[in-house]
């Protein structure tokens, strides 16, 4: 697992999973430093790293009245974006393709955002660089469905709660609730059941999909 800022939830983590969990500090940014990642992470647990979940996210708030506005926005603020979100996929799926490519299985897992599909509040920067994230999941799942890996991405909605969802006022996930076929917003944890599938056998058949998970808020 990897982390960059939030060293004190990792460390808990591993304490309560510690046969599980293996933390390492990286920029994912960084081809290098998730290179070495990904070979010290085999190293820890003797075996390949053939399924990678693509979770981190640059420093963002989802705070619709303080987002940049199309007037204002930069291209440092979408290039930030598109670093964090493909730039870092590039990063790891190159780390783990040669184990991947040997071993004949591998499992990626890109985390997306139903905006792309319902820009509701209009974050210009974050949204792009999912949907361009959106579109390298696809054209990745050609490449390497010959070599028995699939690529995925699982597109949550603004879940309850979350770093990045703590700025979002309480009347917005109620209004989100009221909306949703489950009158739910969904949580962290239901959101990681999805995650699970992707990674079990039951999704073996599964590749260049976007499974929206917000219960049932958005078709697509």
């Amino acid at each position: 697992m990897n982390y960059f800022n939030s060293e004190e939830s990792a460390q808990q983590l591993a304490k309560e999973h510690p046969d599980q969990i293996f933390i390492y500090k990286a920029d994912i940014t960084d081809a290098e430093q998730i290179k070495t990642m990904f070979t010290k992470a085999k190293m820890h647990y003797g075996h390949a790293i053939t399924s990678v979940i693509n979770n981190a996210l640059l420093s963002f708030k989802f705070n619709g009245d303080q987002r940049p506005k199309v007037e204002t926005l930069s291209w440092n603020n979408m290039q930030q974006q598109l670093d964090s979100a493909v730039k870092a996929i590039l990063n790891t799926t190159q780390a783990a393709l040669d184990d991947m490519k040997k071993d004949h299985f591998g499992r990626i897992i890109n985390i997306g955002t139903n905006l792309v599909q319902n820009p509701v509040v209009p974050y210009h920067d974050y949204t792009a660089a999912k949907a361009a994230l959106l579109a390298f999941t696809r054209t990745t799942s050609h490449d390497l469905g010959q070599y028995g890996i699939n690529v995925n991405m699982l597109s949550g909605g603004l879940l309850r709660k979350t770093d990045a969802s703590g700025a979002t006022p309480d009347q917005v996930f109620d209004l989100i609730a009221t909306s949703t076929p489950l009158q739910q917003v969904t949580t962290p944890e239901q959101f990681a059941d999805a995650v699970l599938l992707f990674l079990s056998p039951w999704s073996r058949a599964v590749t260049g999909q976007n499974l929206i998970v917000d219960g049932g808020l958005v078709k697509g």
